[in-house]
């Protein structure tokens, strides 16, 4: 099996896709997506996470809808979260009412008034804990290494807690509404209209789905997730939340051996279940959407991006140059995303080189996202030959200084001589000279080709 998964694999990616016909290269990308999928599975980390997701999901539901009970109350629309309730969890058969009772019951039972400062400020921390973990398992995804500060994620996630739940039962009704008005009623008794109204009432689950994943896609991540991208994991993982839930349905309906082995305990067991496919769901959709914005991911079966010393010196002076062009030019700083895009060169290589340089103290990160970027240092101070040292010792994991022997010491004093070479060569060049060389350069590159 190995064997031919392996042939497989070396078939998709021996192929140039640009040589292929064009009706051909979107079947060998749907397979290359297909393949890295299943590599982030087998990996075991999306499963991890979504494990990880589960218990505390099951800590903080209680506080959640507790929460949102709360928002809806006020807008006097709190009788609709039953309802909502009922529906999300129509994928769990018979046991869905049961489950929907219990949960009303502890939300009940939640008396704001009695419990205190503390008592709501740990009502809060339940749910933004909920919601951190779902960032960093985000996060992950989308190789991304810093979360949002605690102001940044106190703010965002409250105005989700306080907009989201009213959206959601909005937009419930509004589909309710619009379904039981009489002009409809009335078309639906003409054919084709009928049909159509029917194929469209069907429909809407997965529009309404796929609406929900699409905004998690582009709200979560700490990163700018462009729309396209978004949509594109919300139809992968909304298709695949109704259709693995319609199995589960199935399943739950013909688990009369588990429910005798069970007992009592059958509807939390099933309801675990359930928790973790949704999970895992969304976090592969997540990773579709990720694939979808970096498709030079897909030019390599290889998830780990791995460059020699060339490369990654290039990627970094060129990195400084980009930012530092833009801080002389007076403009706004620059993202992760914008660089990438300058560059066409992968995103977890930028990041690499951006840690190093702040590590150095050369860049500092601003912005509401923490992901844009400005010198932290004049770079008319700062010389090429100091830039490429900050990358070239930043990936050093072990230092030789306590090797003792005549081996070590002659390979230790011609590694000396490169670094003093590069200096030499570089001489006093600062970076701040190169960037005015470049422009300068662009600049008469374009009077030539106007010329021309």
């Amino acid at each position: 099996m190995q064997v031919i998964f392996k042939k497989i694999a070396e078939a998709i990616w021996k192929v140039d896709i640009k040589s292929l016909p064009l009706w051909k290269q979107p079947l060998i990308s749907v397979c290359r997506f297909g393949y890295l999928i299943v590599i982030d599975l087998a990996n075991g980390q999306l499963n991890l996470r979504a494990m990880s997701l589960v218990f505390t999901t099951i800590l903080s539901f209680v506080p959640l809808i507790a929460v949102s009970f709360s928002v809806l109350k006020a807008f006097g629309v709190h009788n609709q979260i039953e309802p909502a309730l009922l529906n999300l969890f129509s994928h769990l058969g018979d046991k869905a009412p049961e489950l929907t009772s219990n949960i009303i019951g502890f939300v009940d039972n939640v008396e704001v008034g009695l419990l205190g400062t503390l008592g709501i400020a740990f009502l809060f921390y339940s749910v933004i804990s909920l919601l951190t973990k779902v960032e960093e398992a985000f996060n992950y995804t989308w190789r991304i290494q810093k979360t949002r500060s605690l102001a940044e994620r106190f703010s965002n996630y409250l105005s989700v807690l306080m907009v989201g739940p009213v959206l959601v039962i909005a937009a419930m009704g509004t589909t309710a509404s619009l379904l039981n008005n009489s002009v409809t009623q009335s078309l639906a008794s003409v054919e084709p209209f009928g049909l159509v109204l029917e194929f469209v009432t069907k429909l809407i689950p997965y529009a309404l789905i796929i609406f929900a994943f699409t905004f998690v896609y582009s709200f979560v991540p700490n990163t700018k997730v462009r729309f396209i991208p978004a949509l594109t994991g919300g139809v992968a993982a909304g298709i695949l939340w109704q259709s693995v839930g319609y199995i589960y349905a199935l399943v739950i309906a013909q688990s009369s051996t588990q429910t005798a082995i069970y007992a009592g305990f059958a509807i939390i067991f099933f309801f675990m279940t359930w928790l973790y496919l949704n999970w895992l769901i969304l976090l592969v959709g997540s990773s579709v959407a990720f694939y979808r914005q970096y498709p030079e991911y897909l030019m390599s079966k290889n998830q780990t991006v791995s460059l020699n010393n060339h490369d990654r010196e290039h990627i970094a002076l060129n990195v400084l140059l980009v930012i530092g062009a833009s801080f002389y030019n007076r403009n706004s700083p620059v993202s992760v995303e914008a660089i990438v895009d300058h560059l066409s060169c992968p995103k977890q290589s930028v990041e690499e080189v951006l840690q190093c340089y702040e590590a150095a103290g050369i860049l500092y990160s601003v912005g509401v996202s923490s992901s844009s970027y400005l010198p932290a240092t004049p770079l008319e101070n700062l010389t090429v030959s100091e830039a490429y040292s900050a990358v070239r010792h930043s990936y050093a994991i072990y230092s030789p200084v306590h090797m003792h022997n005549s081996d070590t010491d002659m390979a230790l004093r011609i590694v000396d001589r490169v670094e003093n070479s590069i200096e030499r060569e570089l001489g006093d060049l600062t970076i701040k000279e190169v960037i005015e060389m470049n422009a300068s350069k662009s600049e008469n590159l374009n009077v030539a080709l106007a010329g021309s």
